[in-house]
């Protein structure tokens, strides 16, 4: 099984995972299990590892990160490399959560589009090889399923490679107010937290 994750350069409400149901029935029809969630390793992905795949009795073999630099670009501010670095800040939380936090193998997917710089998409690979994870760039946008080839092989890599040993935020039988600060401090990075009545 294959966790597909995306970084939205908006705000909404829409997370979601698929189903267990729908997870055993692509697997029956296919050799692989592609499933997606829209905001990234700080919701969908950690909902999904550790409520959904625990429930399912399965971990997924890798997850695949899909970036833009246009994202980038609008979380940094303006168009340079230094606006890239600052936008970067974002992606580097989430792969820490999946790499050191979950020990999943990661692919940072670059979508690529025809007005992108290759000295911008080189940075971003650099940064990511230098944090554990596998970027390479996808072309589908301009070249349909023939761009998204390089795409494939470094997830079946991935998959190959494994660890085998993933990790879980918290345990099952933690207190309730226990899983909410390993949530919020591991996941968040948050210092502290506090209830209201």
């Amino acid at each position: 099984m294959i966790f597909f994750s995306t970084v939205n350069t908006f705000a909404n409400i829409a997370h979601r995972n698929s189903s267990i149901i729908g997870n055993k029935l692509a697997l029956k029809l296919a050799d692989y299990d592609l499933t997606e969630g829209g905001f990234a390793a700080d919701l969908d992905f950690k909902k999904f590892v550790d409520i959904v795949a625990r429930q399912y009795g399965t971990i997924p073999s890798a997850v695949v990160f899909d970036v833009t630099v246009s994202a980038f670009h609008l979380h940094g501010g303006v168009t340079s490399l230094d606006a890239l670095a600052k936008g970067f800040v974002n992606v580097e939380k989430h792969l820490d959560n999946m790499i050191n936090k979950f020990n999943i193998p990661s692919i940072v997917a670059i979508n690529r589009f025809p007005f992108d710089d290759d000295e911008e998409i080189q940075w971003i690979k650099d940064k990511c090889t230098e944090l554990g994870a596998e970027a390479t760039v996808s072309e589908v946008f301009m070249k349909g399923g023939e761009g998204g080839i390089a795409l494939a092989e470094a997830v079946l890599k991935a998959i190959e490679k494994g660890t085998g040993d993933v990790k879980y935020i918290y345990e099952l039988d933690n207190p309730i107010k226990n899983k909410i600060e390993k949530i919020t401090k591991e996941i968040y990075s948050a210092k502290d937290v506090e209830y209201s009545p």
